[in-house]
């Protein structure tokens, strides 16, 4: 699957489990970056506007990995992206002394509720 394709898919995925997706123009220090955050209770991935498509795929993928995503429909290709990037996280955090809090929406169950660890 070429990123693009990658892109599109994850940013409908995103918008399935209320995550908005905004690209915008970053400069100095966070030039390329992106990373998910909640703005006024709102989960939001933000991503640099002049990010390749393979950037954007892998932000995308980085931040919706933490998501339940099992109640959509994803081709399997992005099945196993997301796979990789959760036991990645999970690895990192095994090895570090020190854990980053897990993003939580509140709710009890049900799509859009980041996964636990």
């Amino acid at each position: 699957m070429k990123p693009d394709q990658v892109t599109e898919t994850l940013e409908q995925a995103a918008a399935q489990v209320g995550v908005r997706v905004r690209y915008e123009s970053m400069t100095g220090d966070s030039a390329g970056a992106g990373g998910l955050c909640r703005i006024r209770g709102e989960w939001t991935i933000i991503i640099d506007r002049k990010a390749t498509a393979s950037d954007r795929a892998g932000f995308l993928s980085e931040a919706l990995a933490g998501f339940d995503l099992d109640a959509i429909y994803l081709p399997p290709e992005i099945r196993q992206m997301l796979a990789r990037r959760r036991a990645a996280a999970r690895a990192t955090t095994a090895a570090s002394t020190t854990q980053a809090p897990v993003p939580s929406v509140g709710e009890a169950s049900g799509v859009g509720r980041p996964r636990t660890q």
